[in-house]
């Protein structure tokens, strides 16, 4: 059974739902029954890992430009991390991100990645991180930035962009509206929203996937690779490999319905 708005507002709790559909690039969205809620006249658009795949992103800010055009809402754009690493084209990814709005009107909740936390303590100077980095995907990043691959961590920053800089470190860690909450990983089972650890927030598997908990919101993720967007009863996962081969996949919420959308990513 999906989470249902405030009893006050009298909605009726909805039959459990069919296995999500998830619309091509250019097929038009196709909404069911969500998990979760919004307040009326609110929209989310959810976009799951992006890993340096620039015109996957592209696609998808067209594609949700076209939805605002056809049918305006009051909109936010929430990224659940991850911008960095593995794909080919990080810096392009922070270019679209970090400057003006990458969606006029809509207001940007761009949330921190495990990858973004690793990159930020690479360099602030903690070594181990710095090997981490460069072993989770990382030497990608550098050389999208130009930055050759013999050059110690201790002079990476110098090399990046300000801008780029910038976005980077003010990342959120969650973000909370009507019956959701956004976060990179999951939350840990048992352990109360104000209560989670960020390294949980960031980097959780098990047994946030697997074990069935309520926190007293549907929690909408990325960071665990699946072939499609996961729905379930608790949570809605967006991680569909992008800069893995995957997809770059975005999901659509507004009032008690959810459309899916995806696009190739390298």
């Amino acid at each position: 059974m999906r989470l249902r708005r405030p009893a006050s507002r009298g909605h009726a709790e909805v039959a459990e739902w069919a296995p999500p559909v998830t619309a091509g690039a250019d097929a038009p969205l196709a909404f069911r029954p969500a998990p979760g809620w919004l307040p009326p006249g609110r929209r989310v658009y959810a976009i799951g890992d992006i890993h340096g795949c620039a015109a996957a992103l592209a696609a998808v800010l067209a594609r949700i430009r076209a939805d605002l055009a056809a049918r305006p809402a009051a909109a936010e754009l929430v990224l659940l991390g991850d911008y960095i690493d593995h794909g080919p084209d990080t810096s392009a990814v922070l270019d679209l991100l970090a400057g003006p709005p990458p969606v006029s009107g809509t207001r940007l909740i761009a949330l921190r990645g495990d990858h973004e936390h690793r990159l930020l303590h690479a360099l602030a100077g903690d070594a181990p991180e710095a090997t981490d980095f460069l072993a989770e995907g990382g030497a990608a990043s550098l050389a999208s930035w130009g930055i050759p691959p013999a050059t110690p961590p201790g002079a990476w920053a110098a090399r990046l962009p300000p801008a780029h800089l910038a976005f980077l470190r003010g990342l959120r860690l969650s973000h909370r509206v009507g019956g959701y909450v956004f976060v990179h990983a999951g939350l840990r089972p048992g352990v109360a929203l104000t209560r989670q650890l960020r390294a949980d927030v960031l980097t959780i598997r098990q047994p946030f996937l697997s074990e069935p908990a309520s926190f007293g919101a549907v929690v909408v993720h990325g960071h665990s690779v699946a072939p499609a967007p996961a729905i379930e009863a608790g949570r809605i996962g967006l991680d569909t490999g992008a800069g893995l081969g995957g997809a770059l996949s975005c999901a659509v919420l507004e009032d008690e319905a959810i459309a899916l959308f995806s696009v190739p990513a390298a």
